[in-house]
């Protein structure tokens, strides 16, 4: 029950905040012509965007219940930064912004079963697709920069999304020993889940 209203309301509050997040540019939509400006835009790029945001928050909550979940993290950072490289040179990835939407809603799901659902190797598997799908979407605001804002996009992305994801994973491992055990982890998922509809629904119904 409690699990059902986290997302109703994370799904109302994403569709409220779906035209602003929608934007994806800390720059208002300039493109960052410094090293400041470009690590600005990187470092609150995928913040600003709810989506995005949500998925590195459940990568870091999947990853918490695997020996090797820092190295989990950064798998999913590097494949984040490949989606975007491939975007930046021009890779042509249609429906980018419904695949982003699938894959949130694929991690919110695999969080809410949490330790029951994804073996260290699957686990890698999702964050591999999911990374790349996030960054391809996250590249498009700095594709056609010039080499030295790119750059400093690149450094300021990938330190956002190891932050946000090693202290989303830090609070699973604290959440997960609390009674009833992992509940609280899997109510997160239960959010992301909520923020995946939103988002699948800003895509596919027109006017949402």
């Amino acid at each position: 029950m409690r699990g059902t209203a986290t997302i109703s309301v994370t799904a109302a509050l994403a569709l409220a905040m779906a035209e602003p997040a929608a934007a994806h540019h800390v720059m208002g939509g300039v493109m960052p012509t410094t090293a400041m400006q470009g690590l600005m835009s990187g470092l609150g790029h995928p913040v600003i965007g709810l989506d995005h945001f949500a998925a590195v928050v459940a990568v870091g909550c999947l990853a918490a219940a695997h020996r090797p979940a820092v190295l989990l993290v950064i798998s999913y950072v590097l494949a984040m930064a490949v989606g975007a490289a491939l975007h930046v040179q021009g890779v042509n990835v249609p429906a980018a912004e419904l695949l982003v939407a699938l894959s949130v809603l694929a991690l919110g799901a695999a969080t809410v079963q949490w330790r029951d659902m994804l073996s260290p190797s699957a686990a890698l598997v999702l964050f591999g697709i999911a990374g790349a799908v996030n960054g391809y979407a996250l590249g498009e605001s700095i594709a056609g920069a010039e080499p030295t804002p790119l750059y400093a996009y690149f450094i300021g992305l990938a330190a956002i999304q190891i932050a946000v994801g090693l202290a989303a994973m830090a609070l699973a491992r604290v959440l997960a020993t609390q009674e009833p055990a992992a509940v609280r982890v899997r109510l997160i998922g239960a959010g992301v889940i909520g923020i995946g509809l939103a988002m699948l629904a800003k895509d596919l119904i027109p006017g949402a």
